[in-house]
């Protein structure tokens, strides 16, 4: 059987199927899509203006890699003006981050961008490793996403950026959906599908790649021969997301388009009004700034029981009764440095925005 040309220029040899479309396609073909793709969930969801400062979230593996390298690419040939660095976090986890770090160092010099490492140590006195060995490893995925987040944010107002883009896929999204819906997260539900977000206190950030496979991601790093760490956190294989990844994995073996179906099926929910009047308002961590919707922000909150050896209690708000209930927290407890949005961005929130 001679081989096949490709679907798209019908000139080339297909050397690969897309997992997304089923459509075999040669190389050259493969990266104008998926690049022109991601143009299109840009502009279509008007996510940058000119002149715009934008950190990329940058963690060495093959999503941030790819979204360093494509921002750069679209960057340059559709001329969106923007200013492109790159936020790592290092999350203090030997033998994993401080390799992968090391990636991104290189990707500093592949890419020629401005390059910010702000670690947990730094910020809370605390690692990932110290953590672990407190806490064991069932809920330490709750302190590490709880504690990236408000280090991006920092990140990103220590390096004065307007916007910050991750590398979250379409596959990381259809399994948040998934997650939420077994954990009857009514409040994340109704957000998890959102392509950026924004509070009145937080930097606004979005997800480039919600419709990209993590499949096509995996091949555009390998046809691109781009510089990436490919070991999974330590940490993870107890955290809940795992379930959700299994489950998502055998829909897609019996139906490719079940990622992208369960992401418009998250975009289609709507939270009754008298639902909503129950949730909690966002306001201001009394402690340390960061948005919250209680006196204390959830970092605050893992941080104090950390610091008084009563993590555990501190990990829901059931358990953070029980917190409390052994008094005030002491007045040299370590506490997270004071939250400040750059000043390029206060007063400013409700702009317009939309690539010009």
């Amino acid at each position: 059987m001679p081989p096949r040309t490709c679907a798209l220029c019908n000139d080339a040899r297909a050397i690969l199927k897309r997992p997304k479309t089923g459509q075999q396609i040669c190389k050259d073909c493969f990266f104008y899509v998926f690049e022109t793709e991601v143009h299109n969930t840009i502009t279509e969801a008007c996510l940058f203006k000119r002149g715009d400062r934008v950190a990329i979230g940058a963690s060495g593996g093959k999503d941030s890699t790819v979204l360093a390298h494509v921002m750069k690419t679209l960057n340059e040939r559709y001329d969106y003006g923007l200013e492109l660095f790159l936020l790592s976090i290092d999350e203090g986890i030997t033998g994993y981050r401080d390799d992968s770090l090391e990636t991104v160092k290189r990707n500093q010099q592949q890419y020629d961008m401005p390059l910010k490492i702000l670690s947990y140590d730094e910020l809370y006195g605390w690692t990932m490793d110290a953590i672990v060995s407190q806490v064991g490893k069932k809920n330490n995925c709750t302190f590490c996403g709880v504690f990236r987040r408000q280090a991006l944010d920092r990140g990103a107002a220590i390096l004065n950026v307007d916007h910050i883009v991750t590398g979250h896929n379409a596959d990381d999204i259809a399994e948040t959906v998934l997650m939420n819906i077994m954990r009857g997260d009514i409040a994340r539900l109704g957000r998890c599908t959102s392509i950026c977000t924004q509070g009145e206190d937080t930097i606004k950030r979005s997800k480039p790649f919600k419709y990209a496979y993590e499949k096509e991601i995996v091949m555009y790093a390998y046809f691109k021969k781009l510089d990436y760490f490919s070991t999974e956190c330590i940490y993870s294989p107890d955290a809940y997301r795992g379930h959700a990844r299994v489950f998502l994995k055998d829909l897609e073996a019996a139906r490719p388009s079940a990622i992208i179906d369960i992401i418009h099926s998250g975009e289609a929910f709507e939270i009754k009004e008298d639902i909503k009047a129950t949730q909690k308002l966002q306001q201001t961590c009394k402690r340390c700034g960061y948005m919250s919707s209680n006196e204390l922000c959830k970092a605050c909150t893992l941080l104090e029981g950390l610091e008084r050896g009563m993590a555990r209690a501190a990990v829901t708000d059931r358990a953070r009764k029980k917190l409390d209930a052994e008094g005030p927290a002491p007045e040299n407890l370590r506490q997270i440095p004071l939250f400040k949005l750059p000043a390029n961005l206060q007063g400013c929130l409700n702009a317009d925005t939309g690539v010009r």
